[in-house]
């Protein structure tokens, strides 16, 4: 008893070491335990990946042959040790033939897929800026039709990775997000994604697969990281700050587009078998004595492009990739456009929102569908457009959409909770 009357009685006269021991103690603690459970997520990974991997082949029957675009300095130069210790094992474990190509400096990737061989895989390591180099460099090629068919994975190791939610269950756990959109690749499971061709006058064509964004709004996103002193009042700082430099934020831009097209219908999973000798020889002889008739062509209407003069605070022009299970009747980008008499108060508070996610608008906001889709700027406009959170000087483009262009594996959970989403 005594020993423990001595004990209390060191604490209470050391009482700030006290503290600061048990602090630290307890972060430690928090860290070893999530340490812990990191090796877990990966533990369980790597046993799935393992039941690949043990799977026969025939003897005529290669290895799965995949290209690992690698971007290393994804996720503040720490991208390179996340996918080698969280993606890679993975890999090599299900029996998948990896290339692995890293990127030195940025637009590299776009060059390193133009020069790309065949391979079974895609898969992109990195964030929005990595995909969207790569979508760009793939679609780039002269023979980009039979690169479209090879299915793309993606891996989110960057700081901004909004092809994510998509395509798989996010959390609030780094590895877990990594490893779980590892697995998805080896299940092969996938959606068709639409594409965005952003050609300017003299540019070659950009391609993305989230969308244009420009605007009030995306000038002061890209300065919210200035403001970090302010901790959690960064962002309405930011934007208030703006609205004392220049008010009203609003600018005009001439938008003409084209009629969304009919979707066409989805081709059958499954090939249906073929029929039987005798139906085909009855079916040809019916041909043959009895033609059928040839209908004549169908001629082809002129196009129909409509024109708007528009004054807003924030233009998006975006794809429907955010649900791709989704069935819609068209096949179309949508236009939208933020309002402009916003108030300074609404201006603060719609901008945290977009700063969480820039695809939310208010009810008042204009949207338009469409199929092809051209901006001109007024004379003397300066700024920058973002496409897929990659910095572009603004310009007169032309915005097409290529439906269904490109193949991404996709979580069999996430695909489930977008379908119900969707009932």
């Amino acid at each position: 008893m005594a020993r423990v009357v001595k004990v209390f009685r060191t604490l209470r006269n050391h009482w700030k070491k006290s503290t600061f021991a048990v602090c630290v103690l307890s972060y430690g603690g928090y860290w070893l335990y999530g340490k812990h459970c990191d090796n877990v997520l990966r533990r369980e990974a790597c046993l799935v990946a393992r039941e690949f991997g043990r799977q026969q082949i025939s003897p005529g029957e290669r290895l799965k042959k995949a290209t690992v675009i690698l971007n290393p300095a994804a996720c503040k130069g720490k991208a390179n040790n996340l996918f080698e210790k969280n993606a890679a094992p993975i890999l090599h474990l299900a029996g998948v033939e990896i290339t692995v190509v890293k990127t030195d400096y940025e637009g590299q990737a776009k060059k390193l897929i133009e020069l790309m061989e065949q391979t079974d895989m895609l898969i992109v390591a990195g964030g929005d800026g990595t995909v969207q180099e790569v979508i760009t460099g793939l679609l780039r090629r002269q023979d980009h039709d039979k690169f479209s068919n090879v299915p793309i994975g993606f891996i989110p190791l960057g700081s901004r990775n909004s092809l994510s939610p998509s395509l798989h269950l996010l959390s609030d756990n780094k590895v877990k997000d990594i490893t779980s959109a590892t697995l998805s690749i080896l299940k092969g499971d996938t959606v068709p994604l639409d594409v965005l061709q952003i050609k300017g006058e003299k540019e070659q064509p950009v391609f993305a697969l989230m969308g244009l964004r420009w605007g009030a709004f995306r000038d002061v996103a890209a300065t919210i990281s200035k403001y970090w002193y302010l901790g959690p009042l960064k962002t309405n700082a930011a934007h208030w700050f703006r609205t004392l430099k220049e008010w009203p934020l609003v600018q005009d831009i001439s938008v003409s587009y084209l009629a969304p097209t009919l979707r066409p219908p989805d081709l059958p999973l499954h090939k249906p078998p073929r029929p039987n000798l005798l139906y085909r020889i009855i079916y040809r002889l019916k041909n043959y004595w009895n033609p059928p008739v040839e209908e004549p062509p169908k001629v082809e209407e002129p196009e129909r492009w409509e024109e708007k003069q528009l004054s807003t605070v924030e233009l998006f022009i975006q794809t429907h990739n955010k649900n791709p299970v989704e069935r819609r009747l068209n096949d179309s980008l949508m236009i939208c456009t933020e309002p402009d008499n916003l108030t300074v108060g609404e201006f603060i508070t719609v901008g945290k929102k977009k700063e969480e996610d820039p695809t939310v608008f208010t009810k008042n906001s204009t949207k338009l569908e469409a199929s092809v889709c051209r901006l001109e700027l007024p004379e003397g406009t300066s700024g920058f457009y973002n496409i897929d959170n990659e910095e572009y000087e603004a310009m007169p483009v032309e915005v097409r959409l290529l439906p269904r262009k490109l193949s991404f594996f996709i979580s069999a959970e996430r695909r489930e909770q977008l379908i119900s989403q969707t009932e």
